[in-house]
């Protein structure tokens, strides 16, 4: 859970990655993936929501110039790369 949905690009922003990776060892794998994207497709009151629209809201909820809008620019990729793994997944599983 301490690195759920990108949480070192935050941990950056804020100055805490080395806290972060020296406390909580990174898991790399598809049920990390899973998470991340089970947290990124759910909307704030827990609407089902696309990974580009859950971004987007959080874009327009924090504004331009916010920390988390700034780690999420960054973290965006690696997110988004995560999301396709999983869709690929289930794609493979029906």
């Amino acid at each position: 859970m301490a690195h759920h949905s990108c949480a070192i690009f935050e941990a950056r922003e804020r100055g805490l990655a080395d806290v972060l990776d020296s406390e909580f060892e990174r898991e790399e794998s598809l049920v990390a993936d899973m998470l991340w994207y089970a947290d990124m497709t759910t909307g704030p009151a827990g609407e089902p929501m696309t990974v580009p629209a859950r971004l987007a809201e959080i874009r327009v909820r924090y504004g331009p110039d916010h920390l988390v809008t700034r780690f999420w620019a960054a973290a965006e990729p690696t997110l988004m790369a995560a999301a396709d793994r999983v869709e690929a997944r289930l794609v493979e599983l029906t």
